[in-house]
């Protein structure tokens, strides 16, 4: 059975007819695909174009939408579960028809409600669009291109003991440490983050700030900040880490640096009981 090079994709096609039920489009081969008269405004004509995803009905019907899901084919996203079957579970990509994950796709037990980190593939038995949700197989482990203090893009996907595991770029993982990470972040989040460190089994450590020196200053044009909208801030070297970190967002370490590095260049006051701008 041939595979639709549209499938699972995002591609402009053009209107080659109308019927009751929508309008055809024509596919790069030839072959027609409908969109449905819910996806039509009523204004298109015959050899208008329309930005279409293609994927496969609950009859297993070639259809086009207009709308994106939140990935495409070979891509990943996170998903939540919408149901679980003997058979898989179904998940919510933003589709009228759900994107089902067969049990042996899956990298554990799916629960519903729970959200996972999930690649469209085609299942090439069947011409379909299936999630498979062992991400291990298909991350890459050479990593060896990536440097100290790299910004990368991170999707958080998964909560450990350890902190917040993360895919970078799309094709590698990442970890970012429970105790570094001092502004919420959820799971199915998209974070800029950086490379903090790269391990021997090729996985990489990231943090949300920026590396070395630069950290700092971004952490002191925070404090800066706060000052500015409230003139004082009553945090000191004896103030608790919890404190820190609910006014600023900031590790202790983080803060101390930071109120140091103003502190030289004489932006603030620092006094038993605070700090404060200096007049």
């Amino acid at each position: 059975m041939e595979i639709i090079k549209e499938l699972g994709r995002i591609t402009v096609l053009p209107i080659s007819r109308f019927t009751a039920h929508g309008a055809y489009l024509t596919l790069s081969e030839g072959q027609e695909v409908l969109l449905p008269q819910g996806y039509l405004n009523g204004e298109e004509k015959e050899g208008d174009e329309k930005e279409v995803f293609i994927y496969t009905d609950s009859e297993d019907r070639l259809v086009a939408v207009t709308n994106r899901p939140v990935a495409l084919l070979d891509e990943f996203a996170v998903m939540p579960v919408k149901q679980v079957a003997a058979i898989g579970a179904f998940m919510d990509w933003g589709l009228p028809k759900d994107l089902f994950v067969p049990v042996s796709e899956m990298g554990k037990p799916m629960k519903e409600g729970e959200s996972y980190l999930v690649m469209v593939c085609v299942d090439y038995r069947t011409n379909r669009l299936i999630g498979v949700s062992k991400y291990q197989d298909f991350v890459l482990a050479d990593t060896e291109g990536f440097e100290e203090g790299q910004e990368v893009e991170a999707l958080i996907f998964e909560r450990t003991d350890l902190g917040f595991k993360a895919l970078i770029n799309q094709h590698y993982e990442g970890l970012i440490y429970g105790n570094e990470t001092f502004t919420g972040v959820s799971t199915g989040d998209h974070v800029k983050a950086f490379v903090k460190k790269r391990r021997e089994d090729g996985k990489l450590d990231l943090q949300l700030t920026p590396i070395g020196r630069q950290k700092y200053e971004e952490g002191a044009e925070k404090i800066l900040d706060a000052l500015k909208d409230n003139q004082f801030l009553p945090l000191h070297d004896k103030s608790s880490p919890e404190e820190i970190k609910s006014i600023l967002g900031m590790s202790k370490k983080h803060f101390k640096q930071s109120i140091g590095q103003l502190y030289k260049a004489r932006k603030i006051v620092i006094k038993e009981d605070g700090i404060s701008l200096v007049d």
